[in-house]
């Protein structure tokens, strides 16, 4: 019980910097945050690996970078949609 709630706050931590360090921040407050935790922390662990500290289960470092380039695509990706003329 303890290690699932210390996961689900690496995640909302995680999420958290890495909205804060790309552009346009990830929507949907304390959830959005722990989903882009957790997705970050697998695109980070399946493009750089699982190096450096590793808390909750998350190789922290490798998490934060996809965690930022995950809300960075995202923002993007919210952009491009919203930007087209029907």
């Amino acid at each position: 019980m303890v290690g699932i709630v210390i996961t689900i706050i690496m995640a909302i931590v995680i999420g958290a910097i890495g909205s804060a360090i790309a552009p346009g921040g990830m929507p949907g407050g304390i959830l959005g945050s722990m989903i882009a935790g957790f997705v970050g922390a697998w695109l980070g662990s399946w493009l750089l690996g699982a190096w450096g500290p590793v808390i909750g289960g998350f190789a922290v470092v490798p998490a934060i970078i996809g965690a930022a380039l995950f809300v960075f695509l995202l923002t993007l990706l919210s952009r491009t949609m919203n930007s087209r003329s029907y």
